[in-house]
Order: structure tokens, then C-alpha cells, then sequence
């Protein structure tokens, strides 16, 4: 797979879909499977076991290297994959949340926001009433 550029604004994944609350990525970026997990755990310590947490978002870009003091090229191609990443493009929902307060959700999203490498904003289910 190759690096690629990330262009435009997301297509599809852009409105919330499950939960009442939600982060939405700002801008284009990698998220590794550690950031996402890191987040996860952030959001679930934070809201206490309550409510309930969607992950919108699914590393499946493998990131390879080669092995440490290799010479470029020599042909075999390239090293075994290291690590996965999510693409993100802006204006991606990357989590949801529901079954919490909006005070509570606003905080674990906050605690989740700051594991990310993107810049995100906390938004709400346009149709929600306290």
C-alpha cells in the first residue's frame, strides 16, 4: 500500500450515527492503532463505566520498515509492517458516546481528544434534548 495523499473533506463518516455526542477530526491525518486505543481507554475511565462508546474509525493502512542500518534499495521489496493507522480526513467522526451527561461526555471526549494527533471538536446530536 502506498502513502498517498489525503485530499478533500470526508464523503461518508461525517455525521454522527450511533451516540449523542461525538469528536470530529479538523484536519487530515494518520491515527495509529495505539492512539485509538489510548483514546478508547481515556473515554471509558472517564465517563465510569457508563454510557456506552463507538469507534468510528478502523486502522487498516499497514506502515512498513525496513530493519535498522539496511542500505536503501537492494531490491525484496520493503520491510514487514511496523504498525497500522486509520487515514483521517477532516470532518470524520472518530468517536460517539451516549448514555451520559453532556458535562460528562464533553469530558471524556476532551480526555480522548488530547490522545489524538489531529486537531478535533466536540459536537452534539442536533436533535438532542437534556
Amino acid at each position: 500500500m502506498q502513502k498517498g495523499r489525503v485530499k478533500g473533506i470526508a464523503q461518508r463518516g461525517h455525521t454522527l450515527a450511533f451516540g449523542n455526542f461525538g469528536i470530529k477530526s479538523l484536519e487530515a491525518g494518520w491515527i495509529t492503532s495505539r492512539q485509538i486505543e489510548a483514546a478508547r481507554i481515556a473515554m471509558t475511565r472517564a465517563m465510569k463505566r457508563e454510557g456506552q462508546v463507538w469507534i468510528r474509525i478502523f486502522p487498516d493502512k499497514p506502515i512498513t520498515k525496513k530493519p535498522a542500518e539496511v542500505r536503501m534499495g537492494k531490491g525484496k521489496g520493503k520491510g514487514a509492517p511496523e504498525y497500522w493507522v486509520a487515514v483521517i480526513k477532516p470532518g470524520t467522526i472518530l468517536f460517539e458516546a451516549t448514555g451520559v451527561s453532556v458535562e460528562t461526555a464533553k469530558e471524556a471526549l476532551r480526555l480522548a481528544q488530547q490522545k489524538l494527533p489531529v486537531s478535533t471538536k466536540f459536537i452534539v446530536r442536533r436533535d438532542y434534548a437534556e
